[in-house]
């Protein structure tokens, strides 16, 4: 089952990279139905207004099976605060255990932009359940 999950979330996830991808080479003519294996450019407003929206499902699903906000490389910044370096439009201060401070944020999602990262939901963009 847990294989079956992790297949699952890396073909959402490459798929989701093939649709927001900058390097794609042609765009779909209109009308024209498009093939596993095409390559499509896409506005990412476009590819994101294209995507399905389900209603959740929790059924099997057990949160403490999936660690959280770990520091994989030991440098004192755990997941959340690495992402929001790395998506950051405005660099925020980094105090004391990587405390951050200030900074500010796009969103693609809903169009909008954020200066108090606690506001930001980053690791929910693809649902563990």
């Amino acid at each position: 089952m847990r294989f079956t999950r992790t297949c699952l979330a890396v073909t959402t996830l490459t798929a989701l990279a093939a649709l927001l991808s900058p390097a794609a080479a042609a765009d779909a003519a209109p009308g024209r139905a498009v093939a596993p294996g095409d390559t499509v450019t896409l506005a990412v407003r476009d590819a994101l207004a294209s995507l399905p929206v389900q209603d959740e499902d929790r059924a099997g699903y057990v949160r403490t099976k999936f660690r959280h906000w770990v520091d994989a490389d030991k440098d004192g910044c755990n997941t959340r605060q690495e992402v929001l370096k790395a998506e950051v439009l405005e660099a925020p201060v980094q105090g004391p255990q990587c405390a951050l401070s200030g900074g500010s944020w796009y969103s693609p999602y809903d169009d909008v932009y954020f200066t108090d990262a606690r506001q930001l939901d980053i690791d929910h963009l693809v649902p563990l359940a």
